[in-house]
């Protein structure tokens, strides 16, 4: 018999099906319920831009209405929210999705929960196009459209916490600086604790690694506040506080919303402890970056369409058309999973994040990975393809969206990925790779951007083109921001020229 729980910090109903927590709706009715029991005196109504970033406005809980949940809130001007609408037609509404409801614990003057928002425009003109948890959610409509019920998807995002970060580019004709603090760090001047090497950051052991409370803490929060359930977390490869904590696997919209989530709480979480969060790919020269390795698989009727018991990567043909789908589209998909400037400083051989488009089983080297930690019919459900070319600087809605329309295009079109490559990629000459038909991702944004305008046709089940043309443009503006500025290493190789 199934059996109902709950989670112990917001009673978040989760029914127990087949050893899996799955989560039951919240009702408007309920939400309204909870906040009087809460006793909850203030509302952030939280919503995500078009390149990632998380916005909220705060009301008052007791002028919060049922009309206002059903109808939206009139509360946004879309010309002040990047890639979202011109200042002469920008009255906006948002509309709180009651699933979303958690109380925020670090808010300690005035209780206060969260409800994650869709965007609409004003004057019933219908959904904005440019929402990003809208393109999530006409993805999933998408996918039941092809044949399947729903995906799942698993980020695994990494970012770093330092110490203290300062940056000067205010004088940019004077000259342009950064610095990053950490007593992790080799660079450290402190004399205190066991700093680690660059590239020598994964699992080491308390004292060297000192962000464990930290990362507790997040896990507890993101566990028992927001219902985001972890099974572990760790240092990572790079030195000064790189981290990961590996969150379960959820549908299209919910695992994007938890991506969301999970960056608003590492970040609130680390000025708790008086350090700073990042989810920029690259802010240490010659070290590991940060990724969000994206795991994917189609379910249909209740069953892995990505398992086959009989192959012997024990995946299907339909996973095969998946990855040959990720593979064809890889360079147009790196502008939207990779969409900085500093991106392409982490995708670089060398430092364990995948620049060649191949695949393979257990292969790190490979842009797609088949996990092979298990086999047998038992662990089917596990069965998926893992994308390691997106960054946490990415917008998780639009990354689960776009994977899943290249995704569904090579199921679509029967595209095959070619034989699993087994060897170490970055040890192979490129004469080797040629021979292999092993092609390389773009090497800086301004190349992926031109890869995205020349293959965009498999996105437009999800994105239109105006959309697709707002995020070329607003990336352009950032690579021209900094391709016109001189880099300070630059004096260091050319100054006596």
């Amino acid at each position: 018999m199934d059996s109902l729980c709950y989670d112990q910090g917001t009673k978040l109903p989760y029914k127990v099906i087949g050893g899996e927590p799955v989560l039951i709706s919240y009702s408007a009715d309920e939400v309204f319920a909870k906040i009087k029991h809460d006793q909850i005196k203030f509302i952030d109504l939280q919503f995500t831009g078009l390149l990632g970033r998380f916005h909220h406005t705060t009301i008052s809980a007791s002028l919060f209405t049922p009309q206002q949940m059903q109808d939206g809130l009139p509360k946004l001007d879309g010309s002040s929210i990047v890639g979202f609408a011109s200042v002469d037609d920008s009255d906006m509404v948002l509309k709180p999705d009651p699933n979303t409801y958690s109380i925020i614990p670090w808010m300690v003057n005035g209780k206060t929960a969260r409800l994650i928002c869709d965007v609409y425009w004003g004057w019933d003109k219908g959904r904005l196009e440019q929402d990003p948890r809208g393109m999530a959610q006409r993805a999933e409509k998408h996918l039941k459209t092809q044949g399947f019920d729903f995906s799942f998807w698993g980020p695994e995002v990494e970012f770093f916490v330092f110490d203290k970060i300062s940056w000067d580019v205010l004088t940019p004709y004077k000259g342009q600086s950064y610095s990053i603090e950490s007593k992790e760090a080799p660079w450290s001047q402190e004399g205190k604790g066991y700093p680690m090497a660059l590239q020598k950051g994964y699992y080491p052991s308390t004292p060297s690694d000192t962000l464990t409370e930290y990362r507790n803490e997040c896990v507890d929060i993101l566990n028992e506040n927001f219902g985001i359930l972890c099974d572990n977390h760790h240092h990572e490869v790079a030195t000064a506080g790189q981290c990961e904590i590996d969150i379960r696997y959820d549908h299209l919209t919910n695992a994007a919303d938890g991506a969301q989530t999970y960056k608003y709480v590492v970040r609130n979480v680390a000025v708790k402890y008086s350090k700073v969060a990042t989810m920029m790919p690259k802010p240490i020269s010659m070290d590991a970056g940060s990724g969000m390795h994206t795991n994917v698989s189609l379910w249909k009727d209740d069953k892995n369409v990505f398992f086959d018991k009989d192959d012997k990567e024990e995946i299907s043909q339909s996973a095969r058309y998946f990855c040959g789908g990720i593979m064809n589209h890889a360079r147009a998909l790196a502008a939207i999973v990779a969409p900085t400037t500093n991106s392409y400083h982490r995708l670089v051989p060398g430092y364990e994040a995948p620049v060649y488009v191949a695949w393979s089983a257990s292969n790190r080297s490979a842009i797609v990975r088949v996990p092979a930690h298990f086999k047998g019919e038992k662990y089917a459900k596990l069965k998926r393809l893992e994308f390691r070319a997106p960054d946490p600087s990415s917008n998780p809605y639009l990354v689960f969206s776009a994977v899943l329309a290249a995704g569904l295009d090579g199921i679509k079109k029967k595209i095959e990925p070619g034989d699993p490559v087994h060897e170490d990629i970055f040890k192979m000459s490129k004469k080797d790779r040629d021979a292999r038909g092993i092609k390389s991702l773009p090497a800086t944004l301004g190349e992926a951007l031109d890869s995205l305008e020349s293959d965009r046709k498999f996105l437009n089940p999800i994105f239109s083109n105006d959309v697709l043309d707002k995020i070329i443009e607003l990336e352009r503006k950032d690579e021209r921001e900094v391709s016109i500025r001189p880099h300070p290493h630059e004096f260091y190789l050319y100054f006596d020229i």
